[in-house]
């Protein structure tokens, strides 16, 4: 247990990290999007297999490694799963004038982030055949291939990394079809954290769990192996067969975790608008004085609660919490992904720590926008951080972060470590709007 909880410290800064190799490859985002919406086009027929075999690729396996954030691969007919060596075996025959195909591939989508990849292991696809083609089980609907490592015990990561990205590859590859979760690697403590949301995507079948003293054999018609993923926190509905945006997936988290007959529920509030803080606490961009503000939140006319996630029963119990309160608020960090379980005319208010505009905007401003809530960013001065305290006001780390890092992750990481101490004065009108903004949406939805 002490070995998870630090690794989930350890990896609260990975978010960072990310965002500065996405800054170092800018992409064309309208060229992007014609190409992919081309590659889609082409790999919709994979997932069709057994409904329209005439609309199957002639190739029995294929592969798009052309996008800077994921690599997919597909099976396009009958395959065999042998979950010992994590190999798929093609069961279509083979002609004499084709080549045998073997290739590898780490279905996570951080490609290019080689401390999220060592962790994740390959899955090989051939048209070799199987020492033996005989199936344990025999399934008759599609499987969906993807990794449950990487960077996973930090919230951001899990939803950004695996849940959307497979919210976008069932509606890109599988629209209204019925598909089997296959992941590989996933701890016993994260299919258990997990499990209400995974059978949401696919409520007819248990998940299959690879792992490697496993030697049962799965066969399925067809396979996908690898997530689609759009960009940091984001489902461009452009990209997309049917339309979709981060609002449908937040309608989907709803539908896994708001059930009609729980019994657990939070009352709404009625005259004091509920205020959700997120407590950094023993780990880094803590709050300094988050008893004071706390205390100014409570003056000001709200009922504060103090989230903790790592005393969080449940997803489905901090989902229900997060869910009755009215604003959300937080200095820049994973739990700050908690803003997808607010309902929609909710407020966020991030605490924007010097030299961390940029992920502040990428990770919990953008989003806020499709999701229907307010939001309202808090810039700390430099002498509101722990930076001016050990470096000095007039360091170029201080008075100029983009100089000073320049696009280099050992010195864009000292960012993450600074803690905060907010002007009370200058907070409370940032307090304030959200405590207006609370009340008008309490007293248009009573």
């Amino acid at each position: 247990m002490m070995e998870r909880k630090t690794s989930i410290l350890s990896k609260s800064a990975i978010c960072f990290a990310i965002f500065g190799l996405i800054l170092i490859f800018q992409i064309n985002v309208s060229r992007d999007a014609t190409i992919w919406k081309e590659k889609l086009r082409q790999m919709i027929s994979i997932s069709k297999w057994g409904s329209d075999p005439k609309a199957n690729s002639t190739e029995l396996i294929t592969c798009d490694r052309s996008n800077r954030r994921f690599d997919i691969c597909s099976m396009n007919g009958p395959t065999l799963l042998n979950q010992t060596s994590l190999t798929l075996f093609s069961l279509k025959t083979h002609t004499k004038n084709q080549h045998h195909i073997h290739v590898k591939i780490q279905p996570y989508t951080l490609k290019s982030d080689k401390n999220a990849m060592k962790s994740v292991r390959e899955v090989t696809l051939t048209s070799d055949p199987p020492k033996s083609s005989q199936c344990d089980i025999t399934h008759h609907s599609p499987a969906l291939i993807f990794n449950a490592r990487g960077y996973n015990g930090n919230f951001y990561h899990e939803i950004n990394d695996i849940f959307i990205p497979l919210f976008i590859t069932m509606n890109s590859l599988f629209h209204d079809q019925d598909v089997i979760l296959v992941i590989t690697d996933g701890m016993s403590w994260w299919y258990k954290k997990y499990d209400d949301l995974l059978s949401t995507f696919s409520p007819h079948h248990k998940v299959i769990k690879t792992d490697n003293v496993t030697t049962t054999t799965h066969c399925f018609p067809s396979a996908v192996v690898g997530l689609i993923k759009h960009g940091p926190v984001t489902i461009d509905p452009k990209l997309l067969p049917y339309p979709k945006t981060l609002l449908d997936f937040h309608t989907l988290l709803e539908s896994a975790y708001i059930k009609s007959n729980d019994s657990l529920v939070y009352p709404e509030p009625k005259d004091r608008p509920r205020l959700t803080l997120v407590n950094r606490k023993g780990s880094s961009r803590v709050l300094l004085n988050q008893e004071e503000v706390i205390k100014l939140a409570e003056d000001i006319g709200f009922n504060v609660n103090v989230f903790d996630s790592s005393k969080a029963p449940s997803v489905a119990d901090t989902y229900r919490s997060i869910h009755s309160s009215n604003v959300l608020l937080g200095v820049h960090g994973a739990g700050l992904t908690n803003l997808f379980f607010l309902k929609q005319g909710s407020v966020v208010v991030q605490i924007i720590p010097i030299g961390l505009e940029w992920p502040s905007k990428a990770c919990y401003e953008n989003p806020n926008e499709f999701l229907g809530l307010k939001y309202i960013a808090y810039k700390v001065n430099v002498n509101e951080s722990s930076l001016s305290w050990e470096y000095g006001a007039d360091s170029l780390m201080v008075k100029d972060p983009s100089a000073f890092a320049q696009g280099k992750w050992d010195k864009q990481k000292l960012y993450l470590q600074q803690n905060v101490k907010i002007d009370l004065v200058r907070f409370k009108k940032y307090l304030t709007e959200a405590y207006e903004k609370a009340k008008t949406f309490m007293n248009n939805t009573s």
